[in-house]
């Protein structure tokens, strides 16, 4: 981490979606439901989960891709509003999941990348555009021959790299990374978390990385938050959330993690949960992660633990740690 500032915070952060249940009827579908957190200047924010836990959508709602349905976002002191909005677009960027169906396939890869700088009118000339476009591409290891051909041409590592490259037209201070490597093979995966930490140390970037691979989270991460069904359940420094994990959950998750040496593979105990996610419209009472957990009690059922501070920079929502604190 370069710096102690806060660059990004989020407060109570919800999202819901009216879900039609037929006959005039709607039921609200808690993708994202008060979360709160912040990310210091030049720091890797991990966030982790099962498949539907809402850690994109959290990441669509801090950038304002979805309006969020309560809480809000304070980006360098200043709240993320109507008002703020045309400079935060340039500050704050993203990179998508699927290297494919995120860019156009009639479009160049010159004129994809340069999209941005074209919405803000962010050259002088034709000639400024394209220098810019060829830096862009040489920062993340495109040759400048490739600026004229089009996505389909390109390998899916190439074309998560124009993703990145579009990313980084505005000069933004911090961006979300939504599982952009998971789309890719494991050696092309190494290159382009390599790409992003070497980013990351020329510009200064802050990223949010989402991510299901927990190895992946730990090698470029700072902090790692977990998520359960649209609730914050853990978040604590790299190390700390693998070496001593708090919630059930993130026990659970981490279980799961393979470890190359036999020995120590052997000593592991699986942690295997039972049942599914229920599902976010109908979320169980109290803590989201009681009917999977193998501490539950009656208070589980009765109110949702207080994310709370238990150790320095190290929060867990869990009511048996109260009850052992």
């Amino acid at each position: 981490m370069s710096e102690e500032k806060t660059l990004v915070e989020v407060k109570h952060l919800k999202q819901y979606f009216d879900i039609n249940m037929g006959m005039f009827k709607t039921k609200p579908l808690k993708a994202v439901d008060d979360i709160s957190f912040t990310i210091k200047k030049g720091e890797t924010l991990g966030l982790v989960g099962e498949s539907g836990c809402g850690k994109t959508t959290a990441g669509r709602s801090i950038l304002h891709l979805y309006k969020p349905t309560a809480g809000e976002v304070i980006f360098n002191g200043k709240k993320v509003d109507k008002t703020t909005m045309q400079e935060y677009r340039t500050k704050a960027t993203m990179v998508f999941q699927d290297p494919y169906s995120s860019l156009n396939p009639r479009m160049t890869v010159a004129d994809i990348i340069a999209e941005p700088l074209d919405i803000h009118k962010m050259y002088n000339s034709k000639k400024e555009r394209q220098e810019r476009v060829l830096e862009l591409m040489n920062y993340v290891g495109l040759n400048s021959e490739h600026a004229a051909r089009y996505a389909h041409e390109f390998s899916g590592g190439q074309r998560q790299r124009i993703g990145i490259a579009r990313a980084l037209a505005v000069n933004p201070e911090f961006i979300v990374c939504d599982e952009p490597v998971s789309a890719l093979d494991v050696s092309i995966q190494a290159q382009v978390i390599n790409m992003f930490d070497e980013l990351q140390d020329k510009f200064g970037l802050t990223y949010l990385f989402i991510a299901h691979d927990l190895l992946v989270v730990r090698h470029i991460s700072d902090r790692i938050a977990v998520m359960y069904l649209g609730k914050m359940v853990e978040l604590a420094p790299a190390d700390e959330i693998y070496n001593h994990p708090l919630h059930p959950y993130s026990q659970s998750l981490l279980s799961a993690v393979p470890e190359p040496d036999p020995k120590k593979a052997r000593a592991n105990q699986r942690i295997v949960l039972t049942g599914d996610i229920p599902s976010p419209l109908n979320a169980p009472t109290g803590c989201p992660f009681r009917t999977r957990c193998r501490f539950a009690t009656d208070k589980c059922g009765e109110s949702m633990p207080e994310f709370k501070e238990v150790s320095k920079g190290h929060f867990v929502a869990c009511h048996r740690l109260e009850e052992i604190n």
